[in-house]
């Protein structure tokens, strides 16, 4: 039977120090990861599918690949609001746990939306990036109908007045929100596009790599013209 132990070991057998160093480059502190790629993450995920609190376990680690292991395997809708706050306090410093892990299983939960809109006005960078990012999977994957359209509209308005003076990792997000209101939300499509236009280019520090931020209106624009626009995702993970 799998432990954190086996896991944590087989996770350092993984680690490749060319992988550790491009994780290094996106703001992982090199003593919190050993390096390893997300497709060996997915195999060992298969083998732990399932094991809700060895996945917890292995988040509480504070090892960056333990930590998106974790995101894979866990099930967000098994976990109390209590246990995401855990985990979206413990992300601070690793963008690839704040915006990505902990929004993937936090949109699974019961809790998601008002714990988007808590992290959303929360002062902490990594926060706050989780609750833009947490609620782009909400709209992303929820059928319109079941969505508070009235709030993702002043979110949205919000967006346009504050994004350009929002802390880095935040406008990262926020930009996400736009691009994820554009494509998912049909009734707020053209709004969304307005906005995208009114906020032009985001400016982020994203580290000594060659890592883009996407230009809000062009992507909308480009997830329409292939027919994709308000075509939900079953899930956030990939």
């Amino acid at each position: 039977m799998a432990t954190v132990k086996s896991i944590m070991a087989e996770l350092k057998s993984k680690g490749k120090e060319n992988t550790r160093r491009i994780y290094a480059r996106h703001g992982t502190p090199e003593d919190r990861t050993f390096g390893v790629s997300v497709a060996d993450l997915k195999v060992i995920a298969k083998s732990i599918k399932g094991e809700q609190t060895l996945a917890c376990e292995l988040f509480g680690t504070g090892n960056m690949d333990a930590m998106y292991l974790a995101g894979m395997v866990a099930n967000g809708a098994q976990m109390t609001g209590a246990q995401l706050q855990t985990w979206a306090k413990g992300a601070k410093g690793l963008a690839m746990i704040s915006e990505y892990t902990v929004p993937w299983v936090a949109v699974e939960s019961p809790y998601a939306r008002e714990l988007a809109l808590k992290w959303i006005g929360s002062k902490d960078e990594h926060i706050a990036a989780a609750g833009w990012s947490t609620y782009s999977g909400i709209v992303a994957t929820t059928a319109d109908d079941n969505l508070n359209l009235a709030e993702i509209k002043e979110l949205i308005e919000r967006i346009v007045g504050k994004i350009h003076r929002a802390q880095n990792r935040v406008k990262y997000a926020m930009n996400g929100f736009v691009i994820s209101v554009g494509t998912y939300v049909r009734p707020l499509s053209a709004q969304a596009r307005v906005a995208a236009n009114q906020i032009g280019e985001v400016s982020v520090d994203v580290g000594d790599t060659e890592c883009k931020v996407p230009l809000a209106a062009t992507y909308i624009a480009k997830c329409e013209k292939a027919g994709k626009l308000g075509k939900k995702r079953k899930t956030m993970r990939c």
